[in-house]
């Protein structure tokens, strides 16, 4: 099975704000920037799926009429901290947080390893699919743990990974 993971375009959002699973909009540059997302994609595909976050289904309509949305697809919950700069969070919170994202929630939101055991289970789903292409459309959090997922990476240091907006990663997977 090929598996497409997509990040979402570049978003509407002033840089520093904390977003998460907040549905904001695309960049004005959005039509341009889906444009050469598509170029990186295979067209014979069997099955689409999609955040349920706007800013993932509209590339995912632009591909297909016919896709699937799932919320284990969904970006990290960070609760009280959404839509707040993350220079205005108060600073023992966010220090509480950093020093042990994997296991501390932000205020009301949800911890990596929350994040990771959902998106392991669409994974584990995914696989007893019998397809040979899909494409996920999701956020920076979930295309991260699918690659340390796939190419055993510790999951404590997955925010090393650098993840675009628009980038393409492919998978492989041989069950």
């Amino acid at each position: 099975m090929e598996i497409y993971i997509v990040r979402h375009t570049q978003v509407a959002v002033e840089k520093g704000i904390c977003y998460g699973q907040s549905d904001v909009a695309l960049a004005h540059t959005f039509e341009d920037d889906i444009t050469q997302v598509i170029t990186k994609l295979p067209t014979d595909v069997d099955i689409i799926f999609s955040s349920p976050l706007s800013r993932c289904m509209l590339l995912a309509e632009k591909l297909s009429t016919q896709y699937s949305t799932d919320n284990r697809l969904l970006e990290c919950n960070f609760g009280d901290w959404e839509l707040i700069a993350w220079n205005d969070i108060p600073r023992n919170q966010l220090d509480k947080w950093g020093n042990d994202f994997v296991n501390q929630k932000p205020p009301n939101g949800e911890a990596l390893k929350d994040i990771h055991k959902r998106v392991i289970n669409f994974i584990e789903d995914l696989i007893k699919h019998d397809v040979d292409k899909v494409i996920i459309i999701t956020h920076a959090t979930v295309l991260r743990i699918f690659h340390q997922h796939f190419n055993k990476y510790p999951l404590e240091k997955i925010f090393n990974l650098k993840v675009d907006y628009g980038e393409v990663v492919k998978v492989i997977n041989t069950k």
